[in-house]
């Protein structure tokens, strides 16, 4: 069933080495359309899914799925497919912790190349950053972190982004965080990717303005 062929066919390309993928879209029909087949043709390969997703969209997505022709309820079963709601993942404890999150992907990760799998396709839904929680503002720390993590990984992971829910000094700095962008259907090397040490300094200096003009007022 598995296969070594570590090759990903994502929006009618082939991935490189880069793997940390943010796709962007205008509504929900069109991301399921763009990434139906991504997803079929990882659990058709015997891949793991793993989906972080909306709790409010948990059950349209998995109607959606079984309307592309997946087995969803024995992919569920077998553990080959797995669809964590927000409060399973980014907010546990109804907050936001960076680095709980970045451990939990490495497990994830992890525990699929454990159990067999040849590669896990993870993909996240990000509207959780529009709530308001405890930890969100963090977003875009967390998406520059990630960059530490992933590269030691050959696991496509995708944070599809909402473009109606997200202003668009957010939107800029996450796609500044991802290596690899789709936008318009359109998969591409990102030039405008800051690497992680540099885009870092870049957060800690913004705070370190904002503290300085909230002490001056």
């Amino acid at each position: 069933m598995g296969t070594n062929d570590r090759s990903v066919q994502f929006a009618g390309d082939t991935l490189g080495r880069q793997r940390h993928i943010c796709a962007f879209f205008n509504s929900v029909d069109e991301e399921h359309r763009v990434l139906r087949s991504f997803i079929k043709e990882g659990l058709d390969r015997g891949e793991k899914a793993f989906h972080i997703v909306d709790p409010e969209l948990r059950e349209e997505h998995l109607k959606r799925l079984t309307e592309a022709g997946v087995s969803v309820e024995r992919a569920m079963v077998s553990g080959q497919l797995e669809v964590r709601p927000w409060q399973h993942a980014y907010l546990r404890g109804d907050r936001f912790d960076q680095d709980a999150m970045l451990a939990l992907i490495e497990e994830v990760l992890q525990s699929g190349a454990a159990a067999g799998y040849p590669l896990t396709r993870l993909l996240a839904h990000m509207e959780w950053g529009c709530l308001d929680k405890p930890g969100v503002d963090d977003l875009v720390e967390y998406e520059t972190r990630l960059n530490y993590v992933l590269p030691k990984y050959d696991d496509p992971v995708i944070c599809t982004y909402d473009l109606s829910k997200f202003s668009s000094a957010v939107i800029i700095d996450v796609m500044r965080t991802h290596p690899v962008v789709l936008i318009g259907g359109v998969l591409q090397e990102n030039p405008f990717f800051v690497p992680p040490d540099q885009f870092l300094l870049e957060i800690r200096e913004r705070r370190s303005g904002r503290r300085s003009a909230s002490m001056a007022n």
